[in-house]
């Protein structure tokens, strides 16, 4: 057939043209362009919690304390009120208490110091390279699912995996003889909805966790939750959702999007910019990093393995809850800080410690948006702590639970459709967390599930809706990648393609996260406990 003859619709383009679809996507844009910006929104969400606390506080709103007598220091039965901020102490208690509520709000000191190490090993051009071998170098059998798993791993760069890998897949796919959208999608799908899956700790780790940690002390004061409690689940998760992306991406997407007619680019497909393959001095200085990575190991491994290493705890002698773990984000910091400037000597990129402040400073640069969401949603956090409203909800929350039978392991598949949901319209992984989790964590608590399984389940959700989310922060840039071969594409024919990695992601990451946890009783991380119950 010619590529001139008109071709009939696709089933992609069928699905974004049907009547319920552009119905959905419209609810989606309508919805999410109601919401203000996060910080505005924190902002609204601090001023509301001190409004409505006032208001049942006057009402004397209780719940009687769910904790049994003996659990965290309590020696009788008492009641959780609802403590008014309206009112001259709940004043003095704001404004005494502004800069220690952010100083003091767990994801940020830990997401910084993290990110520090990371800029020195993405500035210095290690991460682009390490990804450009990983897909430039696989060859045909293999090339979607390294593109699907490099999309997976980028996400400790943050960015990167964006601006660097998508581009670059649908390039390859095109120089295959494939469709170029197929292998956006791969990417997209890669980078977005396995945003949460990863081999090593990144940043989102310390971040999510801080959150979790202070939303598990409205109900256990003396609660940790380390940025390594998932580590396990999310290692494994890694090689499944690859796979599925792959599966879905030959058997669902590639046979939809059909055979590519160059004549549909908006762009000289000849004359397109390439990226290059990573050139012999790049590969001698990536292998070096590697080597200072594998030596780095190997001394943090002879701190940890012996019965007597440094860093176990100093009073058990095991690695649970020891000085290791407890500093975990300082290795992050190292483990990519050392490699990259490794790396940036050998290639070039990074002579002397002065490049290294700046690759530093850049990343520091482009967190001021972040910093300042991190005020205001601690504040929101504060707030909700203070007044015992996180308690009070999540007190009638797990009552409801129980008293309707759905507090077993199933409670889980509603709470992951719930975050899905909830992403559609409020993208950011941070805001969405600091906005749920005193509720959810505390009650779900109650019913006896412990904090590390819970923000599990939520990073499943937060994650497999984000490639349909017109709110996600890259969506318009994936969106402009794609007009350049697809030159009348639009955002509901994007979102249908990548619709089915969404529906197979959130139904083979939940039946993965079951088995995971429930069927076989392994745990999420290390240390990481499936099951809550006060401790006397």
């Amino acid at each position: 057939m010619s590529s001139n003859t008109p071709s009939s619709p696709t089933p992609t383009n069928e699905i974004a043209q049907s009547g319920w679809f552009s119905r959905f996507l419209a609810g989606v844009e309508w919805l999410g362009n109601l919401l203000p910006h996060p910080i505005t929104l924190f902002a609204s969400l601090a001023l509301f919690i001190v409004l409505l606390s006032g208001v049942l506080g006057y009402f004397d709103v209780s719940v009687l304390d769910p904790r049994p007598v003996g659990a965290n220091g309590r020696e009788a039965d008492g009641i959780i009120e609802v403590i008014s901020l309206m009112n001259a102490e709940g004043l003095q208690r704001i404004v005494t208490g502004l800069v220690t509520n952010f100083t003091g709000f767990a994801p940020l000191g830990t997401v910084l110091v993290a990110l520090l190490g990371v800029s020195v090993a993405e500035h210095s051009g290690l991460l682009s390279t390490v990804m450009r071998s990983m897909v430039m170098n696989a060859s045909k059998q293999v090339v979607t699912v390294v593109i699907v798993f490099a999309g997976i791993v980028s996400n400790t760069a943050s960015e990167l995996g964006y601006v660097v890998l998508i581009p670059l897949a649908a390039m390859i796919f095109h120089s295959l003889g494939r469709h170029p959208l197929a292998g956006l999608a791969a990417a997209f799908a890669g980078v977005s909805a396995g945003y949460s899956a990863n081999l090593l700790l990144g940043t989102v780790d310390p971040l999510l966790s801080g959150i979790t940690q202070d939303a598990s002390r409205m109900i256990d004061p003396e609660y940790v939750v380390g940025p390594e409690v998932n580590w396990y689940f999310m290692f494994i998760s890694t090689f499944v959702v690859a796979i599925m992306g792959a599966i879905v991406t030959e058997k669902v997407v590639e046979p939809r999007l059909g055979v590519y007619d160059p004549s549909e680019a908006s762009i000289d497909l000849g004359k397109q910019q390439q990226m290059d393959a990573p050139t012999p001095l790049e590969i001698k200085a990536m292998k070096w990093a590697g080597v200072s990575f594998v030596l780095m190991c190997a001394l943090l491994a002879f701190t940890i393995v012996p019965e007597d290493g440094i860093l176990r705890h100093p009073d058990t002698g095991l690695v649970a809850g020891s000085p290791f773990l407890k500093g975990i984000v300082a290795f992050i910091f190292v483990t990519f800080a050392i490699p990259g400037f490794v790396y940036g000597r050998i290639a070039g990129t990074m002579k002397n410690d002065r490049d290294v402040i700046d690759a530093m400073a850049k990343s520091m640069s482009s967190m001021g948006l972040y910093i300042t969401l991190v005020f205001f949603a601690a504040q929101f956090v504060a707030f909700f702590k203070w007044t015992n409203l996180g308690t009070v909800l999540a007190v009638k929350g797990a009552a409801f639970l129980q008293a309707t039978g759905f507090d077993g392991p199933e409670v889980f598949l509603l709470f992951i459709l719930m975050c899905g949901i909830v992403n559609l319209s409020l993208g950011s992984a941070s805001a969405q967390w600091a906005v749920t989790a005193p509720i959810f964590v505390p009650m779900l608590m109650l019913i006896g599930f412990a904090p590390e399984v819970i923000q599990a389940a939520y990073r499943i959700g937060d994650s497999v809706t984000n490639v349909i989310s017109p709110m996600m922060s890259y969506f318009g840039l994936i969106l402009a990648i794609a007009a350049k071969y697809k030159k009348d594409l639009g955002m509901g024919t994007l979102i249908a393609t990548m619709l089915p990695y969404t529906l197979t992601f959130i139904v083979g990451w939940s039946i993965l996260f079951y088995a995971w946890v429930f069927l076989f009783g392994l745990p999420v991380g290390p240390g990481a406990a499936t099951y809550y119950s006060p401790v006397p």
